[in-house]
């Protein structure tokens, strides 16, 4: 069966290909909607349905994966920011203080009615405000196009002091969840996810292992 990911972020295609599945990439014809009445992460859930169906819809026989991250942030929602400046700020209300990252993974196969969500969240506790560290970062541009403002996988790990939970969550694709749904909708997962996760393959995850697992 054909794979395909509802997804352009070269974060979740780089996580994805360490699974060792054939994969193809849709851009999903999905417009995301902040309903303010639903949680951070109900809104991450309806998110990834929306962007698995919209690309199933017109090709029921492949499986598809949609995915969707959100901030959960003293009870409020945090997407991409608009700007360097948006990104600066909610940067900075996040500094010293701990915030929720809540990523769903959905996989739909309209042929045969599967349709499964999962979410996955972890902890993650930033460092105190530095106005030459947060400066620095925001000079590189890293900010923009991610939620909450930061990217754990690159230079915005330098803002974190602590992360809880699994590390694939906060970059974007909880890849034991991915692993398990693959799994259940019959597409074998050549790679030995525990191995996987041991040998921490992407980004700054080696730096985060410890503590993610204590």
């Amino acid at each position: 069966m054909r794979v395909i990911l509802a997804s352009t972020s070269p974060r979740r295609r780089e996580l994805l290909g360490l699974l060792g599945v054939r994969f193809e990439i849709r851009d999903p014809p999905f417009e995301e909607r902040v309903a303010f009445d639903l949680s951070a992460r109900d809104l991450a859930k309806s998110f990834s349905l929306g962007k698995a169906y919209s690309v199933a819809t017109s090709d029921p026989e492949a499986v598809v994966i949609g995915s969707d991250t959100l901030i959960e942030f003293d009870g409020s929602v945090l997407g991409k920011p608009r700007d360097l400046v948006d990104a600066a700020h909610m940067l900075e209300r996040m500094a010293g203080c701990q915030h929720a990252v809540h990523t769903a993974v959905t996989i739909v196969r309209g042929a045969v009615g599967l349709a499964e969500t999962v979410t996955s969240t972890a902890l993650v506790l930033m460092k105190p405000f530095d106005p030459d560290l947060h400066r620095r970062y925001l000079e590189t541009t890293d900010s923009l196009g991610k939620a909450g403002s930061y990217s754990v996988q690159g230079p915005g790990s330098e803002l974190i002091s602590d992360l809880k939970g699994d590390y694939t969550t906060v970059v974007g694709l909880p890849l034991r969840v991915v692993a398990g749904l693959l799994a259940r909708a019959g597409i074998a997962v050549p790679v030995d996810v525990d191995t996987l996760y041991e040998s921490t393959p992407h980004g700054t995850w080696a730096r985060f292992h410890q503590s993610s697992h204590s």
